[in-house]
């Protein structure tokens, strides 16, 4: 296009030059001027030819100028690649701009990122060494001293204590840290007279727990025992030799639905535990003397049990435990002309067999039944409660003529008679220090259940067994700190009055108001001791004070009161004392405690009046708990 434009312009021009015409002159020059001009004018050929050689000039000049515009049409087609190349390498270059300020800020929050991360690796790092550190600590800590052993499938567990413990009573009992509550000496005996001291190991405590999980249950073992026990040679001469006895010794399986099956020597279901039914919980008063206090209900025996567990806030349970019946009281005389009594018209059982591993010089009662137990716990979400009974049945065989002129065991039969009592307990924290309980057990032929060992029952003139009214209660508090617990207890057991007329004219039973109690306050000479000698046979006879050979006294036979029948009518003890640990933790436990208390035991008013005794007690302890 801009070619022919181009053209077009050259052509123009040189058709105006060719048709453009002459100028003119004035007139009065014009006629010489024609012929002048006339005569010298060139052909028309060669006009012609000077116009072709214009033409070509032209045309000359014209190629040139095309040659010039397509030159500059060239360069102005280079100008706009040019141009559109820069526009697009601007637009590349605002694009790499944009990208580069994108990637940038990316960076920037990449970097950032990177600078928290390295922050957050860096505290990871620290709290990762830190964890090793107690990890590696906990792990040298488990291999030095590992809190159980782990044996084929099983966690052994091992416990106890090592215990030196002192006992000081103000009246003599021959008695270590075991209290016989119901022996405090009346006023008139030569122990009342002088007060005792002793020293003793022998609590110390051995104890292993093992377990065994599955996938439905839990199966554990657990035993435990101490140096309480006494064998035929042991002694505080020289070595105090104390035997080795069984406290409990039981297998257990805890099945995850709730429900518990226990079975072997455990403590009775009667004694009160502090969480739910479980073995091990039982709420034990803190006292030094291995009697507990008076007031609280308890036994260590064969016992199988099955617990429900039902939501975590109520319990069942139900066992069977090993029976016995403890007589007590005055019996029957055997006949009007023996009116001091020795009973033969009855037997309810007798001395250990030794063939049969019992102690020969123990009462076994032939047991009817087992003692049933049954126990329902609460833990509303404060304190634990607790609401049981116990049946039993006593039974002893009766010999109608064991009296008549001609005795003999015509007509002799069996008699029983039920016994059984109910309870409640109650054990709650107030302000995260202080524990209180609370405990009540009554019923008829319960008393070997209570600390004091008061008797189960008495029997008739006529040999039938009679159990007899019993109440048992206790208070405690305590106060629990990281280093110290204080407690005191104020407890009682009760036993009710059943006396009966015998034939021969005097009173048989328990606290009788005709029972002699005169010589309660007297004090009598030590005692003799017969002779013990050794027959052809082989046999041990004992021979009594006035038999064949001298009696003698050794110093260790305090007299027996005269006209002194006072039966007991209550036992009470008050209880005060603190532990205070030394140290507690992975090493195990140290700590030294020392208790107060006393005890005053009352009777049953007989002819001659109302004879009491009291006891006041001191015992220290220093244990090492293994952890």
């Amino acid at each position: 296009m801009k070619h022919t434009m181009a053209v077009a312009l050259v052509f123009a021009l040189v058709v105006g030059a060719v048709a453009a015409p002459p100028p003119q002159g004035t007139a009065a020059g014009s006629s010489k001027k024609k012929t002048v001009a006339k005569a010298s004018e060139p052909s028309v050929s060669t006009q012609l030819g000077e116009m072709k050689r214009a033409i070509d000039a032209q045309q000359q000049q014209i190629q040139q100028l095309m040659k010039q515009v397509q030159s500059r049409d060239a360069v102005i087609q280079q100008l706009q690649q040019q141009v559109g190349q820069v526009q697009n390498t601007a637009s590349q270059a605002a694009q790499q701009a944009a990208t580069a300020a994108s990637q940038s800020a990316q960076q920037t929050q990449d970097v950032a990122a990177v600078r928290t991360d390295v922050t957050d690796l860096k505290q990871n790092a620290t709290n990762a060494a830190l964890s090793l550190q107690e990890t590696q600590k906990n792990i040298q800590s488990s291999l030095e001293s590992p809190l159980a052993i782990h044996y084929k499938g099983i966690t052994i567990t091992p416990g106890g204590f090592i215990a030196a413990e002192t006992t000081w009573r103000s009246h003599a009992l021959a008695s270590d840290v075991n209290t016989p509550f119901n022996a405090v000496t009346f006023d008139g005996a030569a122990q009342s007279h002088m007060s005792e001291f002793f020293a003793s190991g022998r609590q110390s405590r051995i104890s292993m727990l093992a377990e065994g999980k599955l996938n439905s249950a839990k199966l554990s073992g657990y035993y435990e025992s101490d140096f309480l026990s006494a064998g035929v040679t042991s002694n505080n001469n020289q070595s105090n030799s104390y035997t080795l006895r069984q406290r409990q010794l039981w297998a257990q399986a805890a099945l995850n639905n709730g429900w518990t099956f226990t079975g072997g020597q455990m403590w009775s279901l009667m004694t009160e535990t502090k969480k739910g039914m479980d073995n091990r919980s039982e709420a034990l008063p803190m006292t030094i003397d291995a009697a507990y206090t008076a007031g609280f209900s308890w036994a260590r025996q064969y016992g199988f049990r099955v617990t429900k567990n039902l939501n975590n806030k109520a319990w069942l349970g139900f066992s069977v435990e090993d029976a016995q019946e403890t007589l007590g009281g005055h019996l029957p005389s055997c006949s009007a002309a023996n009116p001091t009594g020795c009973s033969t018209n009855f037997i309810l059982g007798q001395q250990g067999a030794a063939g049969g591993v019992y102690n020969p010089t123990a009462n076994y009662s032939y047991n009817p039944t087992p003692d049933f137990v049954f126990k329902t716990a609460f833990e509303p979400g404060w304190g634990h409660f607790e609401i049981f009974g116990m049946l039993t049945e006593f039974r002893d065989r009766l010999y109608p003529n064991a009296t008549a002129p001609k005795p003999s065991a015509t007509g002799a039969y069996n008699n029983s008679a039920l016994a059984g009592g109910i309870g409640a307990n109650m054990r709650g924290t107030i302000h995260q220090h202080f524990d209180v309980g609370l405990h009540f057990l009554g019923g008829n032929g319960i008393g070997r259940y209570g600390a004091s060992g008061l008797t189960d029952a008495v029997a008739r003139p006529d040999g039938v067994l009679v159990p007899l009214r019993n109440y048992q209660t206790l208070a405690t508090l305590e106060y629990h700190s990281a280093k110290m617990d204080i407690y005191t207890n104020v407890g009682g057991e009760y036993e009710a009055r059943d006396w009966f007329y015998n034939p021969a004219g005097t009173a048989v039973g328990y606290g009788s108001p005709l029972f002699n109690n005169s010589g309660c306050g007297t004090e009598t000479l030590p005692a003799a001791t017969g002779i013990v000698v050794t027959t052809p046979t082989g046999t041990t006879t004992v021979l009594p004070p006035g038999a064949a050979g001298t009696p003698i006294s050794n110093g260790f036979n305090p007299g027996g009161l005269s006209k002194c029948n006072g039966d007991t009518r209550n036992i009470i003890e008050g209880t005060v004392g603190f532990w205070y640990r030394f140290y507690s933790g992975p090493k195990g436990r140290l700590q030294w405690g020392p208790q107060y208390s006393y005890i005053e035991r009352n009777t049953w008013r007989g002819v001659g009046g109302t004879p009491s005794g009291n006891e006041n007690m001191f015992f220290t302890s220093f244990r090492y708990y293994l952890p």
